[in-house]
């Protein structure tokens, strides 16, 4: 197991790719703290992995708040020991041009999708240069690299995700602490369906979508995990400052028509 013996803190992990994360983790070997704001959910995720045979607990966390996010890093340290991980996963979007949308609609998206990053370095990567090393891996979006119609609040925010990504792992470096971003595409989440149900049509906007995927097929949560799960590894020990997209080749094309 590519895991055996690291805590992982993965924010956002009470559904949708996170909780794909949380559950790869700790399959591969790692005890998993779910941090979300979702106490319900996050609960019945950590409860999953247990009756799984694996180790998880869950802390309450709103990742826009300073202080919780400190109590999850310290919650994991003093439950499991150490903090090896960090899946900044949490993230939310808004589907609405930048005239309808409005600055506390801005400013929330940021500080999820954004400061919440800024947060977790913050606090874990301390504990991290102490124990002489780790991994921390934010979670992008295709929307890191190219724009979509009708959400350029969201854009510019995954968008920052990678650039933040790029400085903290040179700041980070020479502590032996590695910085990945991971780049879903289309993946079966409720951030998806809450995305495309603003189309007139949303289930033929989402086949519409896929048409343009070279491999013709949704992705899905555990997807992301294998890959997570490959980068926040030792199998990855030279990989520092990248993003790893998973796309299905969507981003490797301008026109794609879907023939065969």
């Amino acid at each position: 197991m590519r895991l055996t013996g690291k805590i992982a803190l993965i924010t956002g992990a009470a559904q949708g790719i996170g909780r794909g994360i949380a559950d790869v983790f700790a399959r591969e070997g790692a005890a998993v703290v779910v941090a979300d704001v979702n106490t319900d959910a996050g609960e019945a995720a950590a409860a999953a992995i247990r009756d799984a045979g694996g180790k998880a607990a869950f802390i309450r966390t709103d990742v826009t708040v300073e202080a919780d996010v400190r109590a999850a890093v310290d919650a994991a340290i003093a439950q499991f020991g150490r903090l090896d991980i960090v899946v900044n996963n949490a993230g939310t979007a808004v589907v609405r041009g930048v005239e309808e949308c409005t600055v506390e609609e801005w400013d929330h998206l940021m500080a999820i999708n954004v400061r919440s990053i800024f947060l977790t370095a913050k606090h874990a990567v301390p504990h991290m240069r102490r124990q002489g090393g780790g991994c921390i891996l934010n979670i992008g979006s295709v929307s890191s690299i190219v724009a979509q119609q009708g959400t350029p609040c969201y854009c510019a925010s995954k968008g920052a995700v990678l650039l933040l990504t790029k400085s903290l792992a040179l700041d980070f470096g020479p502590d032996r602490i590695r910085v990945n971003c991971l780049c879903p595409g289309i993946t079966d989440t409720p951030l998806l369906r809450y995305h495309v149900r603003h189309a007139p049509d949303p289930e033929a906007h989402l086949r519409q979508r896929l048409q343009r995927v070279p491999l013709g097929e949704m992705l899905y949560p555990e997807d992301m995990g294998r890959a997570a799960a490959f980068l926040c590894s030792d199998d990855a020990r030279g990989i520092t400052g990248t993003s790893l997209v998973i796309d299905g080749g969507y981003l490797a094309c301008a026109e794609f028509w879907g023939q065969h």
